[in-house]
């Protein structure tokens, strides 16, 4: 049953506040941050891989994450790397809710082909056209 408009003037709706999923960025789209440990785990059913992933620990307020390694094959990092921190890790890794921005600071590009799709995500240049 709907609330009378009595009942709304003593008592208004409130909404809830939303927690935002990448918390740690407090607000922020992108964070610094330094790697402490690189691992590599699985991800859950029905996907079967290795997702790379990195340690980070954030240089504004010392919290430690899980950040997705993007990319395939090669990346050069290691540990007391400075990285870019972005949000949204991959969907079917759990507890990993951040990526890592390829193309800054120390997290060099290394692609071991020539990529043509998705280029920002990757920090690459656009292929010169012969």
């Amino acid at each position: 049953m709907a609330p009378t408009a009595g009942q709304l003037t003593r008592k208004p709706r409130i909404q809830k506040d939303r927690r935002p999923k990448s918390r740690w960025l407090g607000l922020a789209p992108h964070r610094k941050g330094i790697v402490y440990r690189i691992a590599v785990t699985s991800p859950r059913k029905p996907n079967s891989a290795r997702r790379t992933i990195a340690k980070v620990r954030l240089s504004y307020n010392d919290k430690k994450i899980f950040a997705k390694i993007p990319g395939m094959g090669e990346h050069r990092l290691q540990a007391h790397s400075l990285v870019f921190v972005r949000g949204h890790g991959p969907k079917d890794t759990p507890g990993v809710n951040y990526h890592l921005v390829r193309g800054l600071c120390d997290f060099v590009t290394v692609e071991p082909f020539g990529r043509r799709n998705a280029r920002s995500k990757y920090g690459l240049k656009r292929p010169k056209s012969s």
